[in-house]
């Protein structure tokens, strides 16, 4: 399989989806690393991007959490810690917190979900299905995502949405 073609050719299909956008990602980035930390109304909005049905459990973190909490994201080695931290936020499992893990570091993070995982799965890269996720299963897939980057010449968030995309141009019947 010619991988940077994959990419390339799923990176432009993206933005037929409904994922995330790079964009408004990239923007909450740039916010991010200005400040320090995230505020509850950004963490909210991010959650938004990723899930527009489950954002509404961001509110019940109080606001000086969510600031702590992002500013330590910042202060710790470890994609396994990183994720960790953000997952112990309410309104954030896995695949939302790897939204903001994207948008701080799209070098070396990926917004991932079940589609990105069966895709790497179709790809060989894992083994099996998985419908939920925790911050070893996004630590897991972060290993062949920046491979496949390393390989490509593109960013791991790149290539994250790229499999993404590939995913829903070629699954058959329901998500889940």
């Amino acid at each position: 399989m010619d991988l940077p073609a994959l990419i390339e050719e799923y990176l432009e299909y993206y933005e037929q989806t409904q994922g995330v956008l790079p964009e408004r990602l990239e923007s909450f980035g740039d916010s991010y690393r200005e400040q320090g930390h995230l505020t509850r109304d950004q963490l909210y909005d991010i959650a938004y991007e990723s899930s527009t049905r489950s954002a509404y459990h961001v509110e019940n973190n109080p606001e000086s959490r969510c600031r702590e909490v992002t500013a330590n994201v910042l202060a710790v080695d470890g994609d396994f810690s990183k994720i960790q931290l953000l997952c112990g936020l309410s309104g954030f499992k896995a695949p939302t917190a790897s939204c903001v893990l994207a948008a701080l570091d799209p070098e070396r993070h990926a917004v991932v979900d079940t589609r990105v995982w069966a895709t790497l799965d179709r790809l060989d890269y894992l083994d099996g299905r998985k419908e939920t996720f925790d911050a070893a299963d996004y630590v897991t897939m972060l290993d062949p995502i920046r491979e496949i980057a390393a390989e490509t010449g593109y960013t791991t968030a790149e290539v994250g949405y790229a499999l993404f995309a590939y995913d829903d141009d070629v699954r058959e019947g329901t998500l889940h």
